[in-house]
């Protein structure tokens, strides 16, 4: 990196003063979110201060407000809650107590603030920044600053970033300490689904929200309860009798359990004409958007509600909130189809157990039920529809799968090719017309292989989709696996007990190695999750020098007040740099200063109950691979036979960027590397810029590409977002 492009850098926030402060109800993620302002701010040269009790200390001023250091915020990635603080501030409701928040903000030569709230807190910085000018002129009338400190703090830029246990601010998919709070609700739901079975109990479980239907929502699509209720949709007249008469017909049925549920880049690239922001999640993109409009169309929900438009509160709620609901109500109770359609579909697992294949089996065969289609189980992968251990299934047959880890069904690795004739012979046995396989990159490669070999077999002209799940995250097609999230979290909470184990003691550091094969998804959004101090993948080649730049910066680091370091290893990353080489790498150079311990996560990324993404995800992707089947088969069905041989009746079902896309695999296999088993183009590499930037590390900024402002509109709360 030439010296000036990094001076350039490192000076981008020179001058600049950053305050950041966390407002209302605290939510798990504000610490990461309070540590990326502060690093980021820092790295680019400004000064940050941290801001204690939110508004309060902005009014109050003196010891609530103190500039932060790099180390300030060390260590308090994985806590939960705020550490700087919250409160609720009447005063600051006041133009009286804004007058002293600004007073104390002049005072540090603060003109940039960063807000992580809600929507109260959010309004609040807007009204503030809106306020600022006058502000200042009562405080220079006043005698209380002097002209040129007015001048020279003419503006005040605000960004936010919404944090918030109930996901219930317009213009984001999911607003920080929503998943964590899923992730409780679903701990829950799990922990009493024995007792209910075994006492075969009905439990009513009531979870928070507020005026938002999405926690409830969410975690009854996850878990599969039997009635929901949210303010979005309240229920009509008769439903105690209704809900009722449906628990009995579960228990009929032979049902035991019955559950109810009741950045900082904004600021430096901000001009006089810059609206107040928020910094939103939109698919796996970060946006931004203006933060009234956000502000306006959430009032706009709860308005609607109180109106008894439901039905449009919940379009406000956006396209996610409304699919996510309209599912729910599909899946929760067997509706018997309209008519018995004439096609037959076939599911099966290929490839490692991946979480989240359960669920996404479940409502695949639950949707083709509704359908009317017949649907059939296959064991064992390509190598069980080989050997004919295929059976049919129906609604009650998958009930109870969605929070079971693994595969349900069965799953190997085998590939078509070594038996193809074997499986041609099963396909038309069974006149199976569509083939959903669920799996990672053996899944792909064997339904390219069955598309290849359609010139040789007529059978194999029928509809094939793909529902990548996988925990390396490395299938052609999406962006997101089933499993990668279940996996992330399993590998980010070893990684917070590991760095826990050597509280109190000397300073060390550990190596840890993830899985992955050769993709480093893995290793890079855990980095970036549990505050790595490197993170070494196969797509970001490294050479020994780097090794020893990383080892003297770690070193470095370790002369300070800092007592840990985690230095993360993806197993396929380097023939020669082994886990092994590393730790005696940093044994050797870190004598006298630290020691080193290396731990290799192995099978415990697989394993366990699926977190409520992977659930929610895997729900959705099987609900929308069989509905795009279905539209498939009808139009191939000619003269009372499928045949289909067109690109496009072969695809991957993925999450990209936005959208929910299909893509045939005929053309991924152009922007493949089969060798390595990976996309030759992943988007996730671009977080690795950031993870070096927390870390402290020089680097470059040339492929930073500048934030646009968004707009919330209807039309935009209208898109799929797939989550």
């Amino acid at each position: 990196m030439a010296a000036a492009e990094l001076e350039r850098l490192r000076m981008a926030g020179a001058g600049m003063a950053i305050a950041v402060l966390t407002s209302g109800g605290d939510a798990q993620g504000m610490n990461a979110a309070v540590r990326a302002v502060t690093r980021m701010g820092i790295y680019v040269g400004a000064k940050v201060f941290l801001i204690y009790e939110g508004y309060e200390g902005l009014v109050e001023g003196g010891d609530n407000i103190k500039q932060a250091t790099w180390l300030s915020v060390s260590n308090i990635i994985q806590l939960g809650g705020t550490v700087i603080g919250s409160a609720r501030c009447k005063a600051f409701t006041t133009r009286q107590g804004r007058l002293r928040a600004a007073r104390n903000l002049v005072e540090h030569g603060i003109t940039n603030l960063c807000v992580i709230g809600g929507d109260g807190s959010l309004t609040g910085a807007d009204v503030f920044r809106a306020e600022w000018a006058g502000l200042l002129d009562e405080l220079l009338r006043d005698g209380l600053i002097s002209e040129e400190v007015a001048k020279a703090n003419g503006r005040l830029n605000v960004v936010g970033l919404v944090g918030s246990i109930d996901n219930d601010f317009c213009g984001t998919d999911m607003t920080i300490g929503t998943d964590s709070a899923l992730h409780r609700i679903m701990e829950v739901i799990d922990a009493i689904t024995t007792t209910a079975q075994s006492h075969q109990r009905t439990f009513v479980l009531e979870v928070m929200g507020r005026h938002c239907g999405y926690l409830a929502l969410v975690s009854g699509l996850a878990s599969g309860a039997d009635w929901l209720f949210i303010p979005e949709s309240p229920p009509e007249d008769g439903w105690e009798d209704l809900m009722c008469e449906r628990l009995g017909e579960t228990r009929s049925r032979g049902s035991r359990l019955n559950i109810i549920i009741i950045a900082v880049m904004a600021l430096l690239e901000a001009t006089p004409d810059t609206p107040a922001c928020v910094v939103s999640l939109s698919g796996n993109q970060s946006v931004r958007l203006p933060l009234m409009e956000c502000v306006q169309v959430t009032k706009d929900v709860q308005k609607a509600m109180d109106e008894k438009r439901f039905d449009e509160a919940i379009q406000l709620r956006g396209r996610s909130f409304e699919n996510n609901w309209n599912i729910y109500k599909l899946l929760a109770h067997q509706k018997p189809a309209q008519e018995k359609s004439p096609f037959s579909l076939a599911i099966l697992n290929v490839g490692a157990p991946a979480a989240g294949m359960n669920a996404a089996v479940r409502s695949a065969v639950r949707i083709s039920i509704c359908r009317g289609h017949t649907i059939y189980a296959v064991s064992d992968g390509f190598e069980g529809l080989a050997k004919g251990q295929i059976r049919e299934v129906g609604w009650h047959d998958v009930a109870g799968w969605l929070g079971r880890g693994g595969s349900m069904l069965g799953t190997k690795r085998t590939l078509p090719k070594t038996c193809m004739e074997k499986i041609v012979e099963n396909v038309r046995k069974f006149n199976i017309q569509g083939l959903l396989v669920i799996g990672g990159f053996e899944a792909y490669e064997g339904v390219l292989q069955l598309v290849e070999a359609r010139g040789q077999y007529e059978e194999l002209c029928i509809i094939m989709c793909v529902i990548p799940a996988t925990i390396s995250n490395n299938v052609p097609g999406t962006d997101f696996s089933l499993g990668s999230d279940t996996a992330v979290n399993a590998a980010m909470e070893s990684c917070d007990r590991i760095k826990q184990s050597a509280s109190g003691t000397k300073r060390r550091v550990f190596i840890v190695e993830t899985m992955g094969g050769y993709c480093g998804y893995l290793s890079t959004v855990t980095g970036i999750a549990v505050g790595a101090d490197a993170a070494y993948v196969y797509e970001d080649p490294f050479t020994i020098h780097d090794l020893k730049a990383n080892v003297e910066h770690l070193t470095d680091k370790m002369k300070t007040d800092i007592q840990r370091g985690l230095v993360l290893r993806n197993e396929k990353c380097h023939e020669h740099y082994t886990t092994e080489f590393l730790y005696n790498l940093y044994s050797s150079e870190g004598k006298g200063i630290f020691d080193c311990r290396i731990n290799v996560l192995g099978h415990l990324q697989q394993g366990g109950a699926p977190t409520p993404f992977d659930r929610n995800y895997g729900t959705k992707l099987g609900v929308k691979a069989v509905l795009w089947m279905s539209e498939k088969l009808q139009e191939a069905y000619r003269k009372g036979r499928v045949f289909a041989n067109s690109a496009d009746s072969a695809c991957v079902i993925g999450l990209r960027k936005k959208v929910v896309a299909f893509s045939p695999v005929t053309e991924l296999k152009k922007v493949t590397d089969f060798e390595h088993r990976l996309p030759q183009e992943q988007w996730w590499l671009n977080l690795r810029l950031m993870l070096k930037m927390l870390a402290n590390y020089q680097i470059s900024l040339t492929e930073y590409i500048s934030g646009k402002m968004e707009h919330v509109t209807r039309r935009t709360l209208s898109i799929e977002k797939g989550f």
